[in-house]
């Protein structure tokens, strides 16, 4: 049986399943701020941007978007009831102080031990700068990582060792893509869950560092 891809919204749904009740959430540019969208309605999870909000909530509907409710990706955001705003100053307090249960940001590539490289490859048309995803990815208690396993051109985005610039050592703790979800552990990565249809074997012909059996 052939195995199909999720895709990038099912990649987000998945993730969203796993955030507990109660958690303090920061959701990185791109791909996580989709994950908003999937969070069970009935789960209070607060959710924080790093330009000031905690307490977001989903996309606002079409023809109502607030100019003024953005997040740090400036997308149009919702604000739920008990939300707040707050100095930028204040919000890398909390990212920097390990007041966020759970960060999820996106990767260009995560070694086997937990290093994070997710700001520049290199390229001329990179971001200049790292940003806040350093402080997150510090400071955070727990960080999830979103991202197709490969790249367009079929190279692994889990690897040995980053080639490119790291954001942060061992920070990651998770990592879910379109074919499967891995844990880093001190025993190397370990496969919790693959798409339906795909073997270990495929996995691991896809990724560039070597995985170990989980309860799949």
């Amino acid at each position: 049986m052939a195995y199909q891809r999720l895709s990038r919204d099912q990649i987000v749904q998945r993730v969203a399943q796993d955030i507990p009740e109660g958690s303090y959430v920061n959701l990185g540019i791109g791909l996580p701020t989709k994950i908003a969208n999937y969070l069970d309605p009935n789960k209070e999870v607060f959710l924080q941007s790093e330009n000031g909000i905690l307490g977001m909530g989903p996309a606002p509907t079409k023809g109502n978007e607030d100019p003024d409710l953005i997040n740090a990706g400036k997308e149009f955001v919702t604000l739920l009831k008990g939300g707040s705003y707050f100095h930028h100053g204040d919000s890398f307090t909390m990212m920097r102080g390990g007041h966020l249960d759970i960060c999820v940001l996106g990767a260009f590539q995560v070694a086997s031990n937990g290093d994070l490289a997710n700001w520049h490859t290199g390229s001329s048309d990179a971001i200049p700068a790292v940003g806040g995803a350093m402080d997150l990815a510090i400071g955070a208690k727990n960080v999830f990582i979103t991202m197709e396993h490969v790249t367009k051109n079929g190279e692994s985005k889990i690897v040995s060792t980053c080639s490119y610039p790291l954001t942060g050592v061992g920070c990651v703790n998770r990592i879910y893509t379109d074919l499967a979800v891995i844990d880093v552990t001190p025993k190397g990565l370990v496969v919790l869950e693959m798409v339906e249809g795909m073997h270990f074997d495929e996995l691991q012909a896809l990724t560039g560092a070597s995985l170990l059996k989980g309860e799949i």
